[in-house]
């Protein structure tokens, strides 16, 4: 089995959620509750940290949009950063890069949430 790690902090008022390993049909349901539980909390401002994913598949996708929708709906947004070359692709290849802000790391992506 792969490993699949979540951990989320907060720096000032967005939610750093860091994801390392592989989302997949496995894994992205935590993924999901990770950032559902910040926007419940009443943090709707996200960023996921893909800096240690090595692969996503339509799950993680399904995951992260999802997440997208509930920061949306509760007034925040979602920014994805640090993302590698190959998992990148697969965001292009599904069409997601014109809802989903790529940002090359936290600092970045947390900036446009502000």
């Amino acid at each position: 089995m792969r490993s699949f790690d979540v951990e989320t902090r907060t720096e000032d008022d967005v939610s750093v959620v860091s994801v390392a390993g592989t989302v997949d049909a496995v894994t992205a349901p935590r993924l999901a509750e990770a950032l559902q539980a910040e926007v419940a909390a009443g943090r709707p401002r996200l960023v996921v940290d893909l800096s240690g994913v090595d692969y996503v598949s339509s799950s993680g996708l399904r995951a992260i949009l999802a997440g997208v929708k509930s920061a949306r709906s509760a007034g925040g947004g979602l920014a994805v950063a640090a993302v590698r070359a190959p998992v990148r692709q697969v965001f292009e290849l599904a069409g997601l890069t014109t809802i989903v802000g790529f940002h090359d790391d936290v600092a970045a992506a947390a900036a446009s949430l502000r």
